[in-house]
């Protein structure tokens, strides 16, 4: 017979069923129907884990939960509840290891324990035997000085710090949301646990929803079997990170705030609640309180979201930052085969005119080609595709629009074809380049984006339309 199980609830009825299964899976249980004979059996007994029913002892229990983790923090405890409600859920925070509903579905229930006693082991080993393991990702990886981008890290190192359940990174494409979800998952105490990403924008609506929350069996034609959704992988606390949330569906958007909400969710098909403790970072390239004005996404959902915002800076708000970046991508493009040392004076001279509308992606791309291209030992201006794309001199700063409709104008004022050359380029960069989209929001058809944009422009082709508004 294998390593002891505790049993804590007092119906014999629940506790015989329990003993059954556990007994099936290799485990030998035992039972304790009181707050005293838990203390007892776990002194005595020396279980590796418990199954603690929330009922035991009333409102006690929780008090009895802090307790036993007090004087028995090597003890595995899954909390069982008779429904999901807020107030259970709270109670892992007493010191609750995982969280599983009446009806017990015990499928569910062996895995479970299994993970859990596995992990106990694996913690228990020798410290002195553990090899000391780099981070996958932490904020030392993310190039920057620009005192624009050292504010963003700071307030991010604070949110990896802190407990905060959900954050909100907005910023333009290209500018490296996912790297600071990443640097703020690993820097935190999650890092052992999983980071999830699922870009909103990738899947489509009629699949989202079971790869976000999973399925039962028979949910669909197609669900032979039951899945685990991301939002379950992530669990118990590990980071989900939802990319290009401002494309979810606006149902599953209420879905989503439930989620947050309660701590809790169902899967497709399902009739009981998941309970939910991972950490939630949502990333958007256009803003989401305006997308909430204009009806597009539900302003309690961005209230939710925004515990705590972080804005991601523009690389043409970076100055300090571009030359740096660029010597950065050059030392991990190297080949091997020859060496190319940094940027020709031209070089440097163009990428700090540049206007960099795709942001630090666009950069990356912009130095991998060279790389290739370049027979010398510095990059020259030769093979920087940046002759035809706006620099810093031509391109005004974004034109303000204000609640009223009124446009605030620069001071150093501005011509009508600057105005509306900024105003497509906004909208593009808004809608990462759709031009259908970006039309829309101008109240012009597709065509018309193209025509103004030409006649704008002088080119000969709208082939260059997203390419250099929104690369």
């Amino acid at each position: 017979m294998g390593r002891s199980i505790l049993i804590a609830d007092a119906n014999q009825s629940v506790r015989g069923k329990l003993s059954q299964a556990l007994t099936r899976w290799g485990y030998a249980p035992v039972e304790a129907a009181t707050d005293t004979e838990v203390f007892k059996t776990l002194e005595q007994q020396h279980p590796v884990a418990m199954l603690l029913d929330m009922n035991l002892s009333g409102d006690a229990t929780r008090e009895l939960l802090r307790e036993v983790k007090q004087h028995k923090p090597e003890v595995v405890v899954i909390v069982i509840a008779a429904g999901v409600l807020c107030d259970d859920i709270s109670a892992l925070g007493a010191g609750g290891d995982d969280f599983i509903t009446k009806p017990i579905n015990f499928e569910e229930l062996e895995i479970r324990i299994r993970n859990l006693i596995k992990t106990r082991d694996k913690d228990a080993a020798d410290p002195l035997d553990r090899k000391p393991r780099a981070p996958k990702f932490s904020f030392d990886q993310i190039v920057g000085r620009s005192p624009a981008m050292l504010e963003t890290l700071r307030l991010a190192r604070r949110v990896a710090e802190s407990e905060v359940s959900s954050v909100l990174l907005q910023g333009e494409s290209g500018t490296g949301k996912d790297m600071v979800a990443k640097a703020i998952h690993y820097s935190s105490k999650r890092a052992e646990h999983p980071f999830v990403a699922i870009n909103c924008a990738a899947l489509p609506a009629n699949l989202i929803e079971s790869e976000l929350f999973g399925y039962e069996k028979g949910a669909f034609t197609d669900a032979k079997n039951r899945k685990e959704g991301l939002l379950e992988q992530a669990n118990w606390n590990g980071t989900i990170f939802l990319d290009e949330i401002s494309e979810l569906d606006i149902n599953l958007q209420a879905k989503l705030l439930r989620v947050l909400e309660d701590g809790s969710f169902r899967r497709v098909g399902g009739l009981a609640d998941v309970p939910f403790r991972a950490r939630v970072i949502a990333a958007s390239n256009r803003d989401l309180r305006q997308e909430s004005e204009a009806g597009r996404f539900r302003l309690d959902l961005y209230y939710r979201l925004a515990v705590i915002q972080i804005d991601i800076p523009r690389l043409t708000d970076r100055d300090d930052d571009v030359l740096l970046l660029a010597q950065h991508f050059i030392d991990g493009a190297r080949n091997g085969r020859r060496h190319i040392a940094g940027l020709t004076s031209e070089a440097i001279r163009r990428f700090q005119q540049y206007h960099w509308p795709g942001n630090v992606r666009e950069l990356r791309n912009v130095i991998e080609r060279a790389m290739i291209l370049e027979d010398g030992e510095m990059i020259s201006a030769r093979y920087l595709p940046l002759g035809t794309a706006p620099s810093k001199e031509s391109v005004p700063r974004a034109i303000v629009i204000d609640a009223d409709a009124s446009i605030r104008l620069p001071r150093q004022g501005i011509s009508l074809d600057q105005v509306e050359t900024s105003l497509i380029r906004q909208a593009l960069a808004q809608t990462s380049g759709n031009q259908t989209r970006a039309a829309d929001l101008l109240g012009l058809t597709r065509d018309q984006l193209r025509y103004r944009w030409k006649k704008l422009r002088g080119i000969e082709s709208d082939a260059t339309l997203t390419a250099s508004a929104a690369a």
